[in-house]
């Protein structure tokens, strides 16, 4: 089997990439050729550095490194990418059995499709976040903090200045979701998601596209090191980018109410907010590894408290595999892996719920909630090799019925 596995970066620059590199290197480990295609030129990372493992460098631009007006115009509709990937997928040493694409807003943009439908080869999509319906890929109006419940590109939603930058990179926004819809019109894909919300929340919004629906968890690479001390440590944690839709402010806020410092590893928007509170503690971005090692030595608990409907954020996987209790928000998907009052607590993006949440932590509860978060989860750990063999499942069902599926195009 020949799988291709497009991204725009060959390095952890994000969640997608992540998964998308760890994924390489578990189907590379499990016997499988892997052509891995990045877009965007840049390092890559050593997981890539396998045999199995062939990189192809599409030489793109990164779309935010480039002049306003080329960025907006190449992010609706890209004829630079739609030729390099073409071209790339034409040096294929051998037919590919799957592409397996991950991200593709960043420099690919939705021209990317009609030259994937072309090639004959079956496409599936992760859905690390929601662009394959919604404008600003993530259902959630900037403009008043809080979710969206409206019908993608309808009028309501055209109109509504919900973008995080402006009602100019909104209306680019819509450009581009325009474009993509033409371009997957009456088409078919395989979409893998995260978390079962995730299933429920695209029901019905992606328009005339034809959708089979699969359930893959997110990889996580943690090896089973020594467990957290949350009893000894003090701090409610916070990893990841610092904004208000990922819930950062949420935490400051509640752990001040709770008597509780506050340690922020990361970057973002809301730094010098954040800083410039006497409990809080700005650690900034760190490895992976420094992160492990922060969180096992002084946080008593994760909170990941987004307003929006994330996916599946691997920090709240990652503290569980490491006996951290965590304190999930009820919007995001990644809660289905929390024990509400067992390995954590799953609750209200708000401040007053989020504080109680805190004071329940006293060193008994914390120590309690973190040997059942550490047991739970290696009961059934959701390591690489395990992603990658549910990935090879899904793989061959689709090579068994694409005969099926074709025969069905061309009656229609």
């Amino acid at each position: 089997m020949h799988i291709v596995i497009l991204a725009e970066f060959a390095v952890a620059s994000g969640g997608a990439e992540k998964v998308a590199v760890e994924s390489a290197h578990g189907l590379a480990e499990a016997g499988i050729d892997v052509t891995f295609i990045q877009a965007i030129a840049g390092p890559a990372d050593p997981l890539l550095d396998h045999p199995r493992i062939r990189r192809i460098c599409l030489g793109n631009a990164d779309i935010w490194n480039r002049a306003a007006l080329e960025a907006a115009l190449s992010g609706v509709w890209s004829r630079d990418s739609a030729t390099r990937l073409r071209a790339g997928l034409g040096a294929l040493p051998r037919p590919a059995d799957v592409i397996h694409l991950h991200q593709w807003t960043r420099s690919l943009s939705p021209s990317i499709f009609p030259v994937l439908f072309d090639s004959g080869i079956p496409v599936v999509v992760t859905l690390h976040d929601y662009f394959l319906s919604c404008p600003n890929g993530v259902y959630y109006r900037f403009d008043e903090n809080r979710p969206c419940g409206l019908t993608p590109l309808s009028a309501s939603c055209i109109a509504a200045p919900c973008d995080p930058k402006s009602r100019l990179h909104k209306a680019i926004r819509i450009g581009r979701s325009i474009a993509q819809r033409v371009a997957l019109h009456e088409r078919h894909l395989d979409v893998i998601h995260v978390c079962d919300a995730s299933i429920h929340r695209m029901d019905g919004k992606l328009g005339s596209l034809s959708v089979t629906h699969h359930r893959v968890d997110n990889p996580v690479r943690v090896g089973e090191g020594p467990r957290a001390d949350p009893a000894g440590a003090q701090a409610i944690a916070y990893v990841g980018r610092l904004t208000r839709e990922k819930g950062a402010d949420l935490v400051a806020d509640a752990a001040r109410d709770a008597g509780m410092p506050a340690l922020f590893i990361g970057t973002g928007p809301l730094e010098a907010e954040l800083r410039a509170q006497p409990h809080v503690e700005m650690l900034g971005w760190r490895t992976p590894e420094e992160v492990s090692t922060l969180l096992l030595q002084r946080a008593r608990a994760l909170a990941a408290p987004s307003r929006w409907f994330e996916t599946g954020p691997l920090t709240i996987y990652e503290a569980l595999a490491s006996g951290l209790p965590v304190i999930a928000s009820d919007r995001s998907g990644a809660a289905e892996k929390v024990i509400d009052g067992i390995t954590g607590y799953v609750v209200a993006p708000e401040r007053d719920t989020l504080a109680a949440a805190f004071r329940r932590l006293d060193a008994t509860k914390a120590e309690a909630l973190g040997r059942a978060a550490h047991a739970h989860y290696w009961q059934a750990p959701l390591t690489i090799a395990a992603h990658a063999a549910a990935l090879i499942t899904l793989y061959e069902g689709i090579a068994r019925n694409l005969p099926l599926r074709r025969s069905s195009v061309s009656a229609s």
